[in-house]
This record gives structure tokens, C-alpha cells and sequence, in this order.
């Protein structure tokens, strides 16, 4: 059975930024779009960079080192050289807190 991971205030989230933790040990990059936050897992599956250090652009992140785009809200591949979906993971925000679903 999943559980859901508290893992930072919403705060911490920055506005079209993006944001790494861990949950139960794999990295996961939380984005801020539009004033809700989003999960996915946290390395490009083309390349392997950091998500995290990627580029957020109308919804979509896009990969530091190859330049290929994801869509946020689904994870799906957008552009190559990225043609492997991302793991997306739900989120809810309480109490000021964004907890991911493992």
C-alpha cells in the first residue's frame, strides 16, 4: 500500500523553479507551476541528468544537458532525444506542507 512522504513546506517549492528530495531514496523534483506543484522523478530517463537543474518553460522542463522537454503535469517525453516517459508521483499540499505519494 502506498503511503504519502511529507517532504517540505510549499514554500520551499520556487515559483516556475524547481525543488529536489528524496523520497523512500529516489530523487524527485517537485515544480512550481502556476501555483501548484508537481512530482516527477528526478532524472531525465535519456541522459540521466538532474531534472532539477533543468530549465521550466509554459509547463514543461527541459533537460540541462540534451535539451529534450518533458510536460510537467504527465511526464510525458515531448521532444528528442528524450523518447522514455518520467515517473510522475501525486502530490497534495496540507497544512502548508507538500507531501508526495509513494
Amino acid at each position: 500500500m502506498s503511503e504519502w512522504i511529507d517532504v517540505c513546506a510549499v514554500g520551499e517549492v520556487p515559483e516556475e523553479g524547481t525543488l529536489l528530495v528524496r523520497v523512500q531514496g529516489e530523487p524527485v523534483c517537485l515544480y512550481n507551476v502556476d501555483g501548484a506543484v508537481f512530482a516527477t522523478h528526478d532524472r531525465c530517463t535519456h541522459a540521466s541528468a538532474s531534472l532539477a537543474d533543468g530549465f521550466i518553460t509554459e509547463g514543461r522542463i527541459e533537460c540541462p544537458i540534451h535539451s529534450g522537454l518533458f510536460d510537467i503535469r504527465t511526464g510525458r517525453a515531448l521532444t528528442a532525444p528524450c523518447t522514455i516517459d518520467l515517473r510522475v508521483y501525486p502530490v497534495r499540499v496540507v497544512d502548508a506542507r507538500v507531501q508526495v505519494q509513494a
